[in-house]
């Protein structure tokens, strides 16, 4: 049965490469075809040293699914392959490892077995919810081979988690794999520190709202994840000390100490053997553009959708580039807490997140105001973020917007970016309240944290997993070091069909009629790119049609026992934690040092 969908988690020495003339707008025109020797099947191809062999590699692969609340991708880490989360709302790779004993035995999925793993002597702790919720993950960083879509990288960086309260397993996953850029990764810094100086990096860095975490201003990347995204924190393993509540004063000076020991060449050369997996490809000049494009499938009320593919270094075969709508990912100069310029080129401002500008945002043909919670000078942005199975806004303007529906009267919200209307398809916006009726739905959004100048992330809108359900969204990551030369950005291309209303009324009509809750159903992340079954116009492929699992009306697991019984679960005071705590979500969190 669906009910309401709760997450449970949830840029180079060397300019990044790209094969053509650019834009600030889009993909180099003569790169909307589909690159020479494209590869759409997880082929495997060992990375060396030897950039100019490799360097126009691409790869895709097929998505898993579970009710629509995850999706993940299938990775090789050392002698497994395991399935992983998605994120684009975070910036690293972190597995469940055999270490993690019976914490981490309700599973299914293999857990990475660290024979051979390389350990730096270092451990991440990652912290999720708030305050109150003290759920964790924490265990120590080391490389391994790893590869995802054909794509392998020798020596590449991660965290092995051996303890942890969270509830990965029970969506079908082993870990979380994030697509951000390398300044918002843990692992990244705790390494680059350790490289950058003799003595340890900064120890037991533990943050809390009113006691944000301090470290190198030039990195800003440790982000301050409190309610309710994420604390996102690293440590010496022998370190037990945290940061006491201090003046912003005394923590400014830490920042100034550890930034006047750093330059922008050091952090952007190291990302070609510490950055996060996608990134350090970018960095050695391997993929063929430096680019991921993602499409999730549908899994819920109307079982289809769009193929769930994740495709690297190119745009799939049959999607134009000139069919997106492309627009900047937002940067933080230094006087919005972002990385500072280099001396030879002072005007550079650099991306930390997946965050784009929002023109308007519109819901049953009404524009909705902007908030008053947040200054009238922050411009509206929203992050875009897999790793987030709601849409998240302003408290004042999500209050706007009602939250308990008939499940048969279809809604629009609709998002106005770059000039083009992006509509949330009506199937996703909604959820089945409980089992046993197809009448009452709730709205899958949800309030997020209200932005502040000077206070971190800027965007007051999170457009997580119903949003990406309607489009096709392109991840352009540009040139780290200069991105004035290539600037990031995200295209995207609506893929809401005009009958989507319709197919709604439908689908309720079905259930209801035989006395079923709505369908659903689970994936497993396949090992390769799945067939693609049809194509419409806008050349983005369909998953293949199915009908899905129903429940029976009274709770029943309608043939899905384990997706049923964790969803059940999810059922248990989901109002109160909308209220209270507000759901949990992998990604990128308010604040940043």
């Amino acid at each position: 049965m669906l009910s309401l969908q709760l997450c449970f988690f949830l840029a180079l020495i060397l300019p990044a490469k790209t094969l053509c003339d650019v834009t600030n707008s889009a993909i180099p025109s003569n790169c909307a075809k589909r690159t020479a020797g494209g590869i759409h099947l997880p082929l495997l191809r060992q990375i060396t040293s030897n950039t100019a062999k490799n360097a126009s590699q691409t790869g895709a692969i097929g998505m898993g699914d579970f009710l629509d609340v995850t999706y993940n991708v299938l990775i090789e880490i050392g002698p497994v392959s395991t399935p992983v989360v998605l994120d684009t709302g975070s910036s690293d790779l972190w597995v469940l490892s055999t270490a993690c004993g019976a914490v981490c035995s309700s599973g299914k999925e293999p857990l990475y077995p660290l024979s051979t793993f390389h350990s730096t002597n270092l451990e991440a702790q990652l912290l999720y919810g708030d305050s109150m919720t003290g759920t964790h993950a924490s265990g120590p960083i080391g490389f391994d081979t790893i590869s995802l879509a054909g794509l392998v990288l020798e020596n590449q960086y991660f965290a092995a988690i051996n303890d942890t309260n969270t509830a990965v397993l029970e969506t079908q996953s082993a870990g979380i794999f994030g697509l951000g850029f390398p300044l918002n990764s843990i692992v990244w810094n705790q390494v680059f520190l350790t490289q950058q100086s003799p003595a340890p990096p900064a120890k037991a860095l533990r943050s809390t709202e009113d006691t944000p975490f301090s470290v190198a201003n030039a990195l800003r990347n440790l982000v301050i994840k409190f309610f309710p995204k994420t604390h996102l924190n690293a440590s010496t393993p022998s370190s037990t000390s945290s940061f006491p509540p201090s003046s912003q004063s005394s923590r400014a000076n830490i920042k100034r100490q550890a930034a006047s020991s750093m330059s922008n060449s050091a952090i952007f050369s190291s990302y070609t053997t510490i950055a996060p997996f996608l990134p350090r490809l970018v960095a050695l000049g391997l993929l063929a553009l430096p680019m991921f494009t993602v499409t999730l499938q549908r899994d819920t009320i109307d079982i289809g959708g769009n193929q769930g593919t994740l495709s690297i270094g190119e745009l799939p075969h049959t999607v134009q580039n000139a069919s997106l709508t492309w627009v900047p990912v937002r940067g933080y100069p230094p006087s919005q807490s972002g990385l500072a310029p280099p001396v030879d080129s002072p005007n550079e401002v650099y991306p930390i997140a997946w965050e784009i500008p929002v023109d308007d945002v519109y819901f049953d043909g009404t524009k909705l105001p902007r908030s008053s919670l947040s200054s009238p000078s922050i411009s509206l942005s929203a992050l875009i973020d897999t790793g987030n199975s709601l849409i998240r806004g302003p408290a004042d303007v999500v209050s706007q917007i009602p939250m308990h529906l008939s499940c048969s009267t279809p809604h629009a919200l609709v998002f106005q970016i770059g000039g083009k209307l992006f509509p949330v398809d009506p199937r996703d916006f909604i959820s089945q309240a409980r089992s046993g009726s197809v009448d009452d739905c709730v709205a899958n959004i949800a309030a997020t944290d209200t932005p502040i100048l000077g206070k971190g992330y800027l965007y007051s809108w999170s457009l997580g997993d119903p949003f990406l359900k309607s489009v096709l969204a392109a991840f352009y990551y540009g040139d780290f070091a200069r991105p004035s030369l290539d600037p990031a950005r995200i295209g995207l291309l609506s893929t809401v069909p005009s009958d989507a209303a319709a197919k709604l009324v439908a689908s309720v009509g079905a259930a209801k009629a035989n006395g079923m809750d709505l369908p659903e159903t689970t994936d497993p992340a396949p090992p390769s790119l799945p067939p693609t079954q049809s194509t419409p116009a806008n050349g983005v492929p369909l998953a293949p049609a199915r009908s899905g699992e129903h429940g029976d009306g009274t709770g029943g697991t309608g043939g899905e026992g384990q997706a049923n019984g964790v969803r059940n679960a999810m059922r248990v005071n989901v109002w109160s934690v909308l209220i209270g705590l507000g759901l949990w979500v992998v990604g990128v969190g308010r604040g940043f040092v």
